[in-house]
C-alpha cells in the first residue's frame, strides 16, 4: 500500500555493493515512508511554503502579543522547527531519535571514506497523489 524510491548516490559501484551503503538506503527509505518529508533539505524547500508559514508564525506571535522586537528571533526557531519536521536531512531519525537523518549519512560517509548524498526521493500510497521530493505531482 506504500511504497517509497530514493536516490542515494556515491562515487564508486565499490561502495554502492556495500552491505552499509544498502542498509543506509533501506533506512532513509524507511524514514521517508514513516515521515512523508517535503524536501530533501532546508534549500529544497519551495520558497512559497517557508513564507507561507512564516507569514503564520509571526501572526500567532502578534496575537499572543509579544513584543516586535522578539518575533523574528520567535519565527527563526519556528522556522527551524519546521525544517525538522518536513526536511528530511534535519528530521529526528525514527530507529534513534536522538540522531537526524543527516547525521545517519554522515556517519555512513565516514564509515565508508566516500561522499554519500540523497539526490531525490518519491513516495507513494494506494489512493493518494503521487509527490516527488521536488514537488511535482
Amino acid at each position: 500500500r506504500l511504497g517509497v524510491l530514493v536516490e542515494v548516490n556515491c562515487e564508486t559501484d565499490f561502495v554502492a555493493k556495500t552491505d552499509d551503503f544498502q542498509d543506509l538506503a533501506h533506512n532513509v527509505a524507511m524514514q521517508i515512508a514513516a515521515t512523508n518529508p517535503v524536501a530533501v533539505s532546508p534549500a529544497d524547500v519551495p520558497s512559497e511554503l517557508i513564507e507561507k508559514e512564516k507569514e503564520i508564525f509571526i501572526a500567532q506571535a502578534k496575537e499572543s502579543g509579544k513584543p516586535d522586537n522578539i518575533i523574528d528571533k520567535i519565527v527563526a526557531g519556528r522556522v527551524q522547527k519546521f525544517y525538522q519536521e518536513v526536511c528530511l536531512v534535519e528530521q529526528p531519525y525514527i530507529k534513534d531519535p536522538e540522531k537526524h537523518v543527516g547525521d545517519l549519512i554522515t556517519e555512513a560517509v565516514n564509515t565508508l571514506g566516500e561522499n554519500i548524498t540523497i539526490g531525490r526521493y518519491i513516495r507513494y500510497a494506494i489512493g493518494e497523489s503521487i509527490i516527488s521530493s521536488n514537488g511535482q505531482v
